[in-house]
């Protein structure tokens, strides 16, 4: 079986997400985690969120220009923030109220209130444990969410091409996304979502409720099992 997370080195990358100002990639395609990382172009330069190392990886997100900044979003998206900021001399970017990433990253870490590379920092705890970030970029009407939110099969259900975590579903923050009328949903784990993005993302949040039996019955044991071992990240 292959593991949630895969801890040994990449042996290569897979390209899933690619638009006009970034692209994304899985630096362990085997893993059923689906740990994905994004390169992202701003007015300064091009930024890593959350990323994963990977043979090869540097010249995918140099061709979007010179990197300025790694960003990590969620408390459990340390991953390879540290050897990104090392070789690009950067420090780690982290919102304020993530507490568990500068113990974690072998760089300088510099805090933030409110924006990164252009996009509006939203906070979102959806557990008691867990805390994230939710970015939005209005200009390009990019958002992108580590955690919360994921096109991985083991948290949606039915037709939905965005799904959450099933004990979320009873009270999904809608007022965190009440702005956002996204042309493109990026993600922590899955392929981005690129298509009718605004629709998808209001499905899911509209019908979390109703779908919350369903998902308890189908979804919990495999959401455990991906997000368990993310603690170790």
């Amino acid at each position: 079986m292959a593991p949630a997370y895969e801890r040994t080195a990449s042996e290569g990358f897979r390209t899933v997400d690619r638009w006009d100002e970034g692209v994304g990639w899985v630096a362990h395609p085997e893993e059923t985690g689906v740990r994905t990382s994004h390169a992202v172009r701003a007015d300064d330069g091009v930024w890593l969120f959350d990323p994963l190392d990977a043979p090869g990886v540097d010249d995918l997100v140099t061709d979007l220009g010179e990197v300025v900044g790694v960003a990590v979003l969620s408390d459990y998206h340390a991953r390879d923030a540290g050897a990104f900021a090392r070789r690009y001399d950067v420090p780690v970017t982290v919102p304020t109220w993530l507490t568990r990433v500068a113990d974690r990253v072998d760089a300088p870490v510099e805090h933030v209130d409110d924006s990164v590379a252009g996009f509006d920092l939203r906070p979102v705890r959806p557990l008691s444990a867990w805390h994230e970030c939710v970015a939005y970029r209005e200009r390009d009407r990019t958002l992108y969410v580590p955690d919360y939110l994921s096109s991985h099969a083991k948290f949606t259900v039915g037709d939905e091409r965005v799904g959450l975590p099933s004990l979320s579903r009873l009270d999904p923050p809608r007022a965190t996304f009440a702005d956002c009328e996204p042309a493109r949903i990026l993600f922590g784990h899955g392929t981005g979502v690129f298509a009718d993005a605004t629709a998808a993302l209001w499905d899911c949040l509209d019908g979390a409720r109703v779908r919350f039996p369903r998902a308890l019955a189908c979804n919990l044991p495999s959401e455990l099992r991906v997000m368990l071992p993310a603690v170790w990240d």
